[in-house]
């Protein structure tokens, strides 16, 4: 079984940082797209980041120079490091992959559990 694992949330202050992490595990070929969405109280979910194999990236325009994606493909992990926080960054913010599973080969779109960042002073 193929699932997502994310971890790094948690309560900091306006200006702050925290560096949330998206680990994936069971029987991988392959991790094409990788991404951060995130969805506040009342709001939809939304697009935060995206990475792709080959590392190409792109931002929601709310994040820009704040917020970094990354990716270590021999971890099958994904990375967003958030900077300059501000309260309406306050969301849980969910881990997305597109993967090539075995046993059979077949793709998938998995999703993390989410990870709940409270931004507060």
């Amino acid at each position: 079984q193929v699932q997502l694992v994310e971890s790094g949330g948690g309560l900091v202050q306006p200006g702050g940082s925290l560096r949330l992490s998206c680990a994936a595990s069971g029987s991988i070929l392959s991790i094409e797209h990788m991404g951060w969405y995130r969805q506040a109280p009342g709001k939809q979910r939304e697009l935060v980041a995206a990475i792709t194999s080959g590392g190409s990236t792109n931002y929601a325009d709310s994040v820009k120079g704040r917020f970094t994606i990354s990716r270590d493909n021999a971890k099958n992990t994904v990375y967003l490091q958030t900077n300059s926080l501000k309260p309406e960054d306050t969301a849980v913010y969910y881990c997305n992959a597109n993967i090539t599973a075995l046993y059979p080969v077949h793709d998938l779109e998995v999703w993390g559990q989410g990870t709940l960042v409270t931004v507060s002073s």
